[in-house]
């Protein structure tokens, strides 16, 4: 896959993933596991890119002595999920298109 929609696709993964409640990096991962493979080195650089894109914000909370970062999805980041969930249904029409010949075989 190109890797220019991996990225944006991570991206999208990585909101869908705190969507309905905050959640730090080894969560985020832990979730994801069962749809995308996703490392702690690989999310790390996307959380701090949607930061900057202000799709997220950060809060630190102490736990178990340590303190530990907690992401929240933002209304831009909302927003970014919607617009993805439009783009996907366009993408799936020139699947269907990229694909027919094979259905009829």
């Amino acid at each position: 896959m190109e890797n220019q929609m991996k990225r944006g696709l991570l991206d999208v993964c990585v909101l869908a993933a705190i969507r309905n409640e905050d959640s730090y990096g080894y969560q985020i991962v832990k979730d994801m596991s069962p749809y995308v493979e996703i490392s702690e080195s690989t999310l790390y650089p996307i959380l701090r890119r949607l930061e900057n894109g202000q799709m997220l914000t950060v809060r630190t909370a102490e736990h178990n002595g340590r303190l530990r970062k907690y992401y929240h999805i933002t209304d831009a980041g909302l927003e970014r999920l919607k617009t993805f969930e439009e783009e996907w249904k366009e993408l799936m029409q020139i699947y269907e298109f990229v694909t027919k010949e094979d259905r009829h075989e």
